[in-house]
């Protein structure tokens, strides 16, 4: 059995070149990674970066690579997919449902869906449906408990609290009950006194406009947004399909070690040369 990895004196980041089904096995520890944070290239998109993978396959292409992740991450770790399907035919395909479903059996924990909402997509039209300006973001665990730091995401209540509490009285400011009695009162004092909340689970962030070297690049913000949330500082972060090296940039800031993995030669190098230059 492989020894869990010992956390370096200073964090360090780590880039690999290949394939994350067999580098996985061959130079990361079983759980040893705290987080996983990672997109992968949809089904049939990205054919000139990375040969492309047919919707109807994506599921046993992806899952033997899913098993890996889920060997490596710690007990207490977070697996954070960023994915969309596509249309085909006219139609939504159902790949990631099935990927999800098919990664539940496997072993892991669906335990919420995030939202991004790309506030700066491009416009355009279609005959049968509007312009996509959302893609999921899938968090799976290994075991119920895990690791979060909701406090370290929290977002400024903004001024419309401030002018909605100031005129009410004390009754006003304890628990409203429903008037249906089905326990869904809002709790207004909750708000009192506040100068921050807790965030949803729609995450309102700019694509990447710059490209970044890739063609596919997530905004900075993202990875940094779940790195804050799902570990430590000196924790590990993975990046199995690694890209330009967007998650390791935003690890590196964190104070995180990170390890990133792609198939390219060229993004590999890339990615090397964007975390010297810090």
């Amino acid at each position: 059995m492989r020894a869990a990895l010992e956390q370096p004196p200073m964090c360090a980041t780590t880039v690999y070149e290949g394939d994350c089904l067999t580098i996985i096995p061959d130079s990361i520890p079983m759980n040893s990674i705290d987080l996983v944070i990672t997109s992968p290239p949809y089904a049939d998109q990205r054919k000139d970066n990375y040969g492309g993978v047919p919707a109807d396959k994506y599921v046993n292409w992806m899952l033997p690579r899913t098993e890996q992740l889920l060997n490596c991450l710690k007990p207490t770790g977070s697996f954070v997919l960023n994915i969309k399907e596509r249309a085909i035919n006219g139609e939504r395909h159902t790949y990631v449902i099935e990927l999800i479903q098919a990664m539940r059996e496997q072993g892991w924990r669906w335990v919420e869906e995030y939202c991004w909402h790309k506030k700066n997509c491009y416009p355009g039209k279609w005959p049968n449906r509007f312009r996509d300006s959302w893609e999921r973001l899938l968090h799976f665990t290994k075991s119920k408990k895990f690791k979060m730091n909701q406090d370290a995401v929290r977002v400024p209540m903004g001024d419309w609290a401030k002018s909605r509490l100031k005129n009410l009285s004390d009754r006003d400011k304890s628990r409203d009950e429903s008037v249906h009695g089905n326990g869904f009162g809002k709790n207004v004092s909750n708000w009192v006194g506040r100068e921050t909340a807790y965030p949803t689970n729609v995450l309102h962030m700019a694509t990447e406009c710059g490209n970044a070297g890739h063609p596919a690049a997530f905004p900075e913000q993202l990875p940094d947004w779940f790195i804050r949330l799902f570990t430590d500082s000196r924790d590990v972060v993975l990046d199995p399909f690694a890209g330009s090296g967007t998650t390791l940039i935003a690890a590196y800031k964190l104070n995180r070690s990170s390890i990133g993995i792609d198939l390219s030669n060229e993004y590999c190098e890339f990615m090397r040369e964007r975390i010297s230059s810090l």
